[in-house]
C-alpha cells in the first residue's frame, strides 16, 4: 500500500506497524503506544461488518491496527487530547483510511451525546491504569493522562460502554490484574457480562502484570479463562506465541 503524505510537526517520527504496509506517527517525548496495545488486538475479535469504536484512543494505534486484521466496515478513535487525535488522524490520512477511520476529539464521560446509544458492535479500550494522583508529577503531561485516572475513571469507561454498545455487542479491554475484582464488578454491574479472561506474564516465573477481559452486553454468566500468555523466553527474546501472533 502506498503511503500518503502528510506533514510531521517537531519531534515525531513514522513507525512501520509490519501489518498491511501501514505506518503511524509517534512522538516519543509524548507518548508511544505500548505492547498492551497491540496485545489487546490480538486478544479482540471483530467481523468484516462490524462498527467498531475505540475508546481513549491516543494516537490511533487500536483502530488501526483492528483495521488491518478485520478490515471493519467502520472503526471510530475517541481521543480527549487533541494533541493525540491530530496525530491519528494523520496517520489514518497518511495509511489513505479516512474512508472507514473517524478520528473524534471528545470526552469519553460526553460519549453518549457525541455517539447514538447501541451503535456499536464492538468497542476497544485500553485505559488509564493508574488510580488518581498517585505519584503524578505532572498531571497534565500526555504521559500521565494516558497512565493515570486523571480525566476518566474505570467506571467512566464502562458507563460510556454500556450505553453506546448494541445488545450482544463485544467490549475489549487491558488493564492491569490488581484492579480485577473492580473490573468485574463494575462489569457485571453495568450489565457487561464478563466472557473471557487471558492474564499476560512478562516471564513464565513472575507474576502477571496485565489482564485482556471481554465482555458481552447482556450476555449470560459463563467465563472462559484462556491459558496465560508469556512475553519473554529471556530478557529481550519474545516468545514464539508472541513472534507468531503479534509480528514482533
Amino acid at each position: 500500500m502506498e503511503m500518503q503524505e502528510v506533514q510531521l510537526k517537531p519531534g515525531e517520527r513514522i513507525d512501520d506497524l509490519q501489518r498491511n504496509g501501514y505506518h503511524i506517527i509517534q512522538n516519543p517525548e509524548k507518548f508511544c503506544f505500548g505492547m498492551d496495545a497491540v496485545l489487546l488486538t490480538g486478544f479482540a475479535r471483530a467481523q468484516e461488518k462490524d462498527v467498531l469504536l475505540d475508546i481513549g484512543t491516543g494516537t490511533g494505534i487500536i483502530p488501526l491496527l483492528m483495521s488491518a486484521k478485520y478490515g471493519c466496515a467502520h472503526l471510530t478513535g475517541l481521543e480527549i487530547q487533541e494533541e493525540s487525535a491530530d496525530m491519528a488522524r494523520r496517520s489514518v490520512a497518511m495509511n489513505g483510511l479516512r474512508d472507514t477511520i473517524d478520528i473524534v476529539t471528545g470526552d469519553v464521560k460526553e460519549a453518549d451525546k457525541i455517539f447514538k446509544s447501541a451503535s456499536f458492535d464492538c468497542i476497544t479500550c485500553n485505559p488509564p491504569y493508574m488510580i488518581g494522583q498517585h505519584g503524578l508529577t505532572n498531571p497534565d503531561a500526555p504521559k500521565a493522562i494516558a497512565r493515570h485516572e486523571v480525566l476518566c475513571t474505570l467506571e467512566d469507561v464502562v458507563r460510556a460502554v454500556a450505553k453506546l454498545l448494541k445488545p450482544g455487542g463485544h467490549f475489549y479491554m487491558v488493564h492491569r490484574p490488581f484492579r480485577l475484582a473492580e473490573i468485574m464488578t463494575t462489569l457485571s454491574q453495568y450489565k457487561l457480562e464478563p466472557k473471557r479472561m487471558q492474564l499476560v506474564y512478562p516471564y513464565i516465573d513472575k507474576e502477571p502484570n496485565m489482564v485482556l477481559v471481554e465482555a458481552v452486553r447482556g450476555g449470560k454468566p459463563r467465563m472462559t479463562v484462556e491459558k496465560p500468555l508469556i512475553i519473554f523466553e529471556s530478557p529481550g527474546v519474545y516468545m514464539p506465541e508472541i513472534r507468531d501472533v503479534y509480528g514482533y
